[in-house]
């Protein structure tokens, strides 16, 4: 059986066990179509969180800014978005306050990586069945998704990063069926409030030959850029090289010239992953390299290609979690070689379809992978690795003018982690206690633009039940619609 298709059998077999359990509301045999739900063109999104005035008061801050440091006890005063001052004592008696004892402030994480529009996949993919692992169903489904089930989908996995503490997120989105499927994916950016760049990519299963939809590619950009200078936009790129690469294609250098020709026409940057084979020395022998190309998944660089990255400008994304399950012969998460060559680094999620969001144990799998291979000839500090979740990912997404630290000036994305849980307590150094202890759970507050989107470990305004049970039903619909096909 060829790696892109699902036997319908085993599907079946694993949608019957799963309408057992209950945990899809008995909907996984639902009849195709949208299931009764409001078409996302027509939904009419609830209202963020205001921006106020407030002041975060006696946190332990770490500010990931070398010229403000770290305070042991300090405050974050905020007004319409904005981070107004950082210090030890603030005078505001205009704003609210946000008791914030006991807790660590610091920069919301940012994701550079993320195929959001598989995370309603997730009742499907077994991690101890290659038949419907997360390559096959998400290739097998992919052809199916309507704008609806785009919007769904996308919406779960933001949920979870905020919920994680992630206040920034790079939607990876390499299943474009149509630019309506653009609009949907953009829309649920939008209506969750996070801040991010859209990545426009080509539709699952496209021909290798066919470049992509730059035309709907122009027309969303057209549609949605400027906005309010939340969201960006970029295209992420189908693999690179010769070999047929059934699991997302390969496109010959023609191709790549052509698409990244029109991205770069319209002045959107590019993101490319690097599976396989590595594409560093074609790319550059074609003159198409550039600081606005991301790379992603850096594991068989050698010491000239992170020279050439390092020259160009060009950043790389790894996944730790994801990463490390694959075999040994894909190759290491090479953080140690990169930081030694100078290039620019960054962290990602990559999907929700097999594993969770927690930002903590990307951290921590860095750093034990790095400490395997490398240990003390390349040191690499706890505080190290929250700037890469934090700061670096704002270098690498082109943002870091308006988030990655508390700078003032810069826009409050901002979250609180409690040091008082039983998993975390007592603490010592803060950045020790995120790194070797913290779970998405300790995450108490979570704050976007100013926009207080979670406190006390819940949602303010995000009706998270609803986006739980749509996200059930858009399953069901794939499964019923994939199985007519």
């Amino acid at each position: 059986m060829s790696e892109r298709k699902i036997d319908r059998r085993t599907v079946l077999k694993a949608a019957t066990a799963l309408a057992a359990t209950g945990l899809t509301s008995g909907l996984l045999f639902a009849q195709s179509g949208s299931g009764g739900r409001e078409p996302n063109a027509a939904r009419s999104a609830k209202a963020l969180p205001g921006r106020g005035e407030f002041v975060i008061r006696g946190a332990t801050i770490l500010t990931m800014d070398a010229g403000i440091g770290d305070f042991a006890r300090g405050d974050v005063y905020v007004r319409d978005g904005v981070i107004i001052a950082v210090a030890k004592d603030i005078v505001a008696p205009t704003a609210s306050s946000i008791d914030a004892r006991g807790m660590i402030c610091m920069p919301g994480f940012i994701d550079t990586h993320w195929h959001l529009w598989t995370s309603v996949c997730r009742p499907i993919i077994r991690i101890d069945d290659p038949k419907i692992g997360y390559f096959p169903v998400t290739n097998r489904l992919g052809p199916h998704y309507t704008p609806e089930d785009s919007y769904c989908s996308v919406r779960l996995g933001l949920s979870e990063a905020l919920s994680a503490g992630a206040t920034t997120v790079h939607n990876w989105a390499h299943n474009i069926v149509t630019p309506e499927h653009a609009d949907a994916e953009l829309r649920a950016m939008r209506d969750m409030g996070v801040r991010g760049r859209f990545s426009y990519g080509p539709a699952q299963g496209m021909p290798n030959d066919k470049p992509m939809d730059l035309e709907g590619l122009a027309k969303t950009k057209r549609a949605w850029m400027p906005n309010d200078g939340m969201l960006t936009m970029g295209i992420c790129s189908r693999n690179v090289g010769a070999d047929a690469n059934l699991l997302r294609g390969n496109i010959p250098m023609d191709i790549v010239k052509t698409d990244w020709g029109g991205a770069r026409a319209l002045g959107l940057p590019i993101t490319l992953h690097t599976s396989g084979p590595s594409p560093i020395r074609a790319l550059n022998d074609a003159g198409m390299l550039g600081p606005d190309v991301q790379l992603v998944h850096p594991l068989l660089t050698t010491a000239e290609e992170r020279q050439i990255l390092k020259e160009r400008g060009v950043s790389y994304s790894m996944s730790p979690v994801g990463e490390s399950r694959r075999p040994a012969s894909s190759g290491v998460i090479q953080l140690a070689e990169l930081l030694e060559a100078g290039v620019k680094v960054s962290m990602s999620i990559d999907h929700t379809g097999s594993y969770n969001v927690d930002f903590f144990q990307c951290m921590r799998f860095l750093y034990n992978l790095h400490q395997h291979r490398v240990g003390a000839r390349v040191p690499l500090t706890s505080k190290r690795l929250v700037q890469l979740a934090t700061l670096d990912g704002a270098v690498d997404l082109g943002i870091a003018d308006r988030t990655g630290s508390l700078t003032p000036g810069k826009r409050a994305d901002i979250i609180l982690v409690r040091t008082g849980d039983i998993n975390v307590a007592p603490v010592g150094d803060p950045y020790e206690a995120l790194v070797s202890f913290a779970q998405p759970g300790n995450v108490d507050t979570v704050i976007v633009d100013g926009r207080v989107m979670r406190r006390a470990g819940r949602f303010t305004a995000l009706d998270h039940a609803e986006v739980l049970k749509e996200a059930a039903e858009t399953a069901s619909a794939l499964l019923a619609r994939m199985n007519k096909a």
